[in-house]
């Protein structure tokens, strides 16, 4: 990559590659045709498998409102208490807060180069793989590298962050709910519905398998206005990332 092409990459990424340089990591970030701001987009974009993808999760810490970074394998999703046992409890982080203590806004988090320190956990799933993909401060750009790289920059060891997964989602029905989901949240108003036609319980987690969302969700759907089915939205994008919360 020569000093040309850094110059024109996003301010984000621009930090996360000087990051990378500074760790003498071999992998400089990609950018991606298309955003990848779930982590099922960005594993179809790369062709790889869903828990290679290393997703950024933030959360509050309520005591001194410190900012918790949680990496986690794509196909897992964050268990709360399990988080909440290693670092006190903490609450959902909005965007500006990510954005604030980060530097990156949702859907681009990198695991590495945050504006602001704050506290990491790493999910031990991640070991798994030998190549995992994180976010690189954009929605379009990755980068490579292995688990025990991440271990290394964060200066964090990993530990047991996920719930007992959620019973695999049809391929389809995840596929066209990631992809109306990205399509509600880029014009900020809800045009369609979450239903996709898997209509299937699943009463660990009280989450239908097609739409991800509660029974109390689908009930109201209809009856309720635009700005609560942004929320349902956003919860559904916080369900595909893999946080249940």
């Amino acid at each position: 990559m020569n000093p040309t092409d850094i110059n024109s990459l996003p301010a984000g990424v621009q930090r996360v590659l000087q990051a990378l340089q500074d760790q003498r990591h071999p992998h400089v970030p990609q950018m991606l045709d298309q955003a990848a701001r779930t982590a099922q987009q960005a594993a179809d974009a790369l062709g790889v498998q869903l828990g290679q993808i290393a997703k950024s999760i933030v959360f509050r810490r309520l005591s001194d409102d410190a900012a918790v970074l949680v990496v986690t394998s794509g196909d897992r999703r964050v268990d709360q208490r399990k988080v909440e046992e290693q670092v006190g409890a903490v609450g959902r982080a909005d965007a500006a807060f990510v954005k604030e203590r980060s530097g990156f806004s949702i859907g681009g988090v990198a695991p590495i180069a945050h504006a602001q320190p704050g506290v990491t956990l790493i999910d031990e799933d991640l070991f798994r793989f030998e190549t995992i993909w994180a976010a690189a401060g954009h929605p379009h750009a990755v980068f490579a590298l292995e688990p025990q790289d991440l271990v290394r920059m964060v200066q964090v060891m990993e530990s047991d962050v996920v719930q007992a997964p959620l019973p695999e989602m049809p391929a389809a029905a995840r596929k066209l709910l990631s992809d109306r989901t990205a399509s509600v949240q880029a014009a900020g108003k809800s045009f369609m519905s979450p239903c996709v036609g898997v209509c299937r319980m699943d009463a660990q987690h009280g989450l239908c398998l097609g739409c991800l969302r509660t029974v109390a969700q689908i009930a109201g759907w209809a009856a309720s206005d635009d700005a609560d089915k942004l929320l349902v939205w956003d919860n559904i994008a916080q369900r595909l990332q893999g946080n249940l919360a």
